[in-house]
């Protein structure tokens, strides 16, 4: 194999290119439009830039009128807690299903494989099935039932396959070790169990906000008066577009990473704290 100066084969070398024109393909795209949401009152939506400033953030900030602008504050708050509700509904239904999966009972293929296949059937199909399901059985459609429902559907298989894969990894040993020393069910899991898995409990609930904040397909049919985010953004694509979509995209961007930063930090402070307790 052919080594360089520093000792590492010439591989190394071709995939850490790849890896770095994956990342421009990916990341340029994202980077055209921070760049273009800060265009002059004058850009338009592609370069050259026709100077910089925040006018098109301030046009965000002023709601509903002019300049290509729909109901963007109120479909923002829509999406929020349309993603709280799905969030807490996933992570709770996600750990339940794990702790009750540690053991074999009747139809528990039937009943995962049941949740997973949501994730490879068509999202538009989905939704209009929850939503005739609605009207057959004279429902009415809005965001808290339908609305959450339907973007269950999505965000819950991940956290189901998230807290599998964490409870697989957990050492039943710390747990036998606990109820040697007298401790019941609920301390086993309260004291035990929950402080280890916490990372990955952490780890659901934000992937489930993501999912649910972007979802389009299933939520379209289901969420009643008003639109979403991405329903929003999918209906200004659709008239005369202006630089206050990549204003929207900036924003949305920008809180996506916070949530993602904090997550990470707060995973990697359990971590250390576990590390230390374990010292003791």
């Amino acid at each position: 194999m052919m080594m360089t100066a520093r000792g590492r084969p010439l591989s190394f070398y071709v995939l850490a290119g790849l890896m770095a024109l994956l990342l421009i393909f990916l990341y340029a795209p994202m980077l055209c439009v921070y760049i273009l949401s800060f265009q002059g009152p004058d850009g338009g939506m592609s370069f050259p830039m026709v100077g910089w400033s925040f006018h098109w953030f301030e046009v965000l900030f002023e709601g509903t009128g002019g300049h290509g602008i729909g109901d963007v504050p109120n479909s923002f708050r829509r999406s929020v807690r349309l993603a709280a509700f799905v969030s807490v509904l996933s992570t709770v239904i996600a750990l339940s299903a794990g702790m009750a999966y540690r053991r074999k009972f009747p139809g528990s293929n039937f009943v995962f494989y049941s949740a997973i296949a949501a994730m490879v059937l068509p999202g538009i199909f989905i939704g209009f099935g929850i939503a005739l399901t609605f009207n057959l059985m004279g429902w009415t459609i809005n965001w808290w039932s339908s609305g959450i429902g339907a973007q269950l559907t999505w965000s819950l298989p991940f956290g189901l396959l998230i807290m599998f894969i964490v409870l697989g990894r957990f050492n039943p040993a710390y747990e036998e070790a606990a109820t040697d020393l007298g401790a019941n069910a609920r301390q086993r899991f309260q004291m035990i169990i929950l402080p280890i898995i916490l990372p990955g409990i952490v780890g659901i609930f934000v992937s489930s906000i993501t999912s649910s904040y972007e979802e389009n397909a299933r939520t379209q049919l289901n969420v009643g008066l008003g639109n979403t985010m991405p329903m929003e953004v999918t209906g200004l694509l659709t008239g005369s577009s202006t630089p206050v979509l990549f204003a929207i995209g900036t924003l949305t961007s920008l809180f996506m990473f916070a949530l993602i930063l904090g997550s990470v930090l707060l995973m990697g402070w359990m971590a250390r704290r576990r590390a230390a307790r374990s010292e003791l």
